[in-house]
């Protein structure tokens, strides 16, 4: 049986699908727009703007202005829809039988529409909280500059529910994703005498073989009864890029990579053997011969995993409203890994399969949008 609400939940979805929200664009119209739905329901928001200017966070709370009460989390942002083979225009919702297309409504613009939908149809007794965000797809941008606002209004939320597309199944748990570009700057020369140039090409390699190497020493530190999968934190080399012609020494590469935590610890030993390794290693090599050559690595995201706990009251919550027994754990990152650092108990539970994000012709289900709403009426009315 459909949740009464579900027609007004997809007319949401429909308007919030409009708004091409791509990560490398302006979210600006598409929050005002979501500010101005919460603020009708009865609910304080507030717009935060972004170090730029083009983009915002919206934190919106109703309820009684008090500690603990509910969070509930979506990204704004979109994956762009260049290069796919779309069926219908990807920022108008088309609907084909039970199945609502478009860019977003799976991730994870039903989910927000689900909760604003039901933020105007509940009498709200509890505090309830709005987290929307915007770069969650490139690094967790928006999220990562809304926690500290977050801890200094003394909200401390008890529970959060960050609703990625799990098939609303309840999801405790994920990996870390930490991603980096390495910038390797040698000296020029023809490729006569590579003896006279510094080859970043070649450092590029030498850079990478020690990341393989470190593949074997993270599967070694694989904690004991570890449930992902795979067990250890995985590391994987994206991109290599150097040089501009057979006989020129090359002068620059750059090297795509990233690394999946299991446990922080991890993290902070592959940084730490890599430093060494440039430090002790590959700097004196180069130096010796171009006093100027340099690596240098920027952080393109780091993104906190979510790890699972023996005392988590909004899994227990969730798992009990759904009438399941256990949680999972997902391959994919999420924000929730931020509001954990902050001390919430959180959860993952969401509309739609992450099978259909990112992909052309992405769709939620309308089953899926039903039962979200029935899981959110239940939360937010929980004593």
């Amino acid at each position: 049986m459909m949740n009464p609400n579900t027609e007004a939940a997809i007319d949401h979805l429909a308007r919030l699908v409009a708004y091409p929200s791509i990560s490398a664009d302006s979210n600006l119209d598409l929050i005002a727009d979501l500010a101005q739905c919460l603020e009708a329901a009865g609910a304080r928001a507030e717009v935060i703007k972004s170090p730029c200017g083009t983009k915002a966070n919206l934190w919106a709370s109703m309820g009684p202005d008090m500690p603990d009460g509910l969070v509930l989390s979506g990204h704004t942002d979109v994956v762009p829809v260049a290069d796919q083979d779309w069926s219908t225009d990807p920022f108008t919702l088309m609907r084909h039988e039970d199945k609502l297309f478009g860019r977003g409504t799976c991730d994870m613009k039903g989910f927000i529409a689900a909760a604003v939908t039901i933020a105007q149809r509940v009498d709200v007794h509890k505090p309830l909280h709005f987290a929307f965000t915007y770069d969650e797809e490139v690094g967790c941008l928006g999220g990562r500059t809304l926690m500290p606002i977050i801890e200094a209004c003394g909200v401390n939320p008890a529970i959060v529910i960050v609703g990625e597309p799990t098939g609303m199944a309840v999801v405790e748990g994920h990996k870390g994703c930490c991603e980096y570009t390495t910038h390797i700057s040698g000296l020029e020369g023809h490729g006569s005498d590579p003896a006279k140039g510094v080859n970043a090409a070649e450092y590029a390699a030498r850079y990478v073989t020690k990341l393989l190497e470190l593949r074997g020493a993270l599967m070694a530190r694989t904690p004991e009864n570890s449930r992902f999968d795979p067990p250890w934190t995985t590391l994987n080399v994206g991109r290599i890029s150097a040089g501009v012609a057979h006989n020129v020494i090359a002068s620059k590469a750059e090297i795509d990579w990233e690394m999946r935590p299991v446990v922080q610890d991890d993290a902070a030993f592959v940084k730490r053997t890599l430093e060494g390794y440039i430090e002790t290693e590959m700097l004196p090599m180069m130096r010796a011969i171009y006093p100027d050559a340099d690596i240098s690595t920027d952080v393109i995201g780091e993104v906190a995993g979510l790890t699972p706990v023996d005392e988590n009251t909004a899994r227990d919550l969730l798992l009990g409203l759904l009438g399941t027994n256990a949680a999972g754990l997902v391959p994919f990152g999420t924000e929730a890994g931020l509001f954990q650092a902050i001390g919430a108990d959180v959860v993952i539970c969401g509309p739609g399969h992450i099978a259909q994000a990112h992909m052309a012709d992405e769709y939620l289900e309308v089953a899926q949008l039903s039962a979200c709403l029935d899981l959110l009426e239940k939360v937010i009315c929980h004593d």
